[in-house]
């Protein structure tokens, strides 16, 4: 055989071996993911898994009075996710709020979308607190957690807020409730719902 032949023989193979084109950092830095092994996820702030900018993780839940509710159906409007559940102080504090400042003035607005979403909890749990609390907004069951963690570390705290933009983007998170953030969702949600 010819040496020349040989010589291209031997780099088209050596080429082959080495996957046929050259890696960035960035794809050399990816590792494949076994079969029984989990992928810790980025922990942001106050232990969210998503920051703002994100697109929002879409999701599937069953309404307290059997309808679903589908986030990518939304798209167009302003959406403000509250996380909650009837064994959260915190969020008892903070939902009246929510009910008065947030859901009453935008209630009736078409470009406006507020849902609770209760975590962990069963239908005959999330009524009488509901009651006891006396919000009128709509909430979603969530009883795995399943949505909860496709925004926070499975075990992290609620009470929790999401909004959403007309795009399906992240525009804020906040965490607890603390009046100055919560003034400033309130002011961000109208300042939204104005354009």
């Amino acid at each position: 055989m010819n040496r020349n032949f040989i010589a291209l023989l031997t780099a088209m193979a050596l080429f082959a071996s080495c996957g046929g084109e050259k890696k960035t950092a960035e794809q050399e830095a990816v590792q494949p993911v076994m079969e029984n092994e989990t992928v810790e996820p980025v922990v942001y702030e106050n232990e969210y898994i998503v920051k703002v900018g994100d697109v929002a993780p879409d999701f599937t839940l069953q309404m307290t009075d059997g309808t679903t509710f589908t986030l990518s159906e939304q798209r167009g409007k302003v959406v403000m996710l509250q996380f909650t559940a009837g064994w959260c102080g915190i969020c008892r504090e903070e939902m009246p709020h929510i009910e008065r400042d947030i859901w009453l003035p935008n209630k009736d607005n078409k470009d406006f979308v507020l849902v609770g979403i209760d975590r962990e909890e069963t239908l005959e749990d999330i009524l009488p607190f509901i009651e006891a609390v006396g919000t009128t907004y709509p909430i979603a069951m969530d009883t795995n957690a399943d949505v909860f963690a496709k925004y926070a570390l499975r075990n992290s705290g609620i009470t929790r807020n999401v909004l959403i933009g007309r795009d399906g983007n992240i525009v804020m998170l906040t965490r607890k409730f603390k009046n100055e953030e919560f003034t400033a969702l309130v002011e961000k949600i109208n300042a939204m719902l104005a354009k």
